[in-house]
């Protein structure tokens, strides 16, 4: 028994943010929605404490607005909010892409594609949770390979706020990027044409920050 030891207290956080995190992008909660701390923790299995924590977060990232003594409830998707977003993601992705290239190995390069795979048969099936891991998988290998901590938290703070605008774009009958531009990406990253990779980066994520002018 002396090998069991309690799970500390930010693994519990870090779950209910991860759970409620997901919840908003993917539509379960809805923007305007009022969420309540006793309420989820109940349906988490957890304390109340962690949930107030991951509300903090939350708050913080944009995805949750809170009056105290009053709501708490889910933002609305503006679409300044997701240009700006977009922005700052995208601005990580070129810098992480123009680190990363250089360091590429053929099994790099054959996860882009293996993941590109699928990005594309998910945008075909309608299946926008397979689309979306697809995609994260795919960029993913250039964030890991950057070794830029940095850079990966940002992009994992504010793509959320993007993916809640790409999910409804989808459920419309648009598409979650474009695997001919994903592809384009791999093959310069396999040509180790750095600044192609960059250059096809930004028009990738220049995409994304047009999306959120669409009425």
């Amino acid at each position: 028994m002396e090998a069991i030891r309690p799970v500390r207290r930010t693994l519990l956080r870090d779950r209910a943010y991860e759970a409620i995190r997901d919840a908003i992008v993917a539509g379960d909660i809805a923007p305007g929605a009022v969420v309540r701390d006793a309420e989820l923790a109940e349906r988490l299995g957890l304390s109340r404490a962690p949930v107030r924590e991951a509300f903090s977060r939350l708050v913080d990232e944009g995805l949750l607005e809170s009056k105290p003594q009053s709501y708490t409830r889910v933002t609305p998707v503006v679409a300044a909010d997701v240009r700006d977003a977009a922005a700052v993601v995208g601005a990580m992705h070129e810098l992480v892409t123009r680190a990363a290239v250089p360091r590429l190995l053929e099994d790099h390069v054959g996860a882009m594609r293996e993941a590109n795979v699928r990005f594309a048969a998910a945008v075909r099936d309608g299946d926008v949770d397979a689309a979306l891991h697809a995609d994260d998988e795919l960029h993913d290998v250039l964030v890991r390979v950057s070794g830029n901590r940095a850079a990966a938290a940002t992009v994992a703070r504010y793509t959320p706020l993007i993916r809640r605008l790409e999910r409804r774009r989808f459920g419309e009958g648009g598409n979650c990027r474009s695997a001919g531009l994903h592809e384009q990406l791999i093959e310069a990253c396999a040509d180790g044409d750095v600044d192609e990779a960059v250059r096809v980066t930004a028009e990738i994520w220049r995409a994304l920050e047009e999306l959120a002018d669409v009425p």
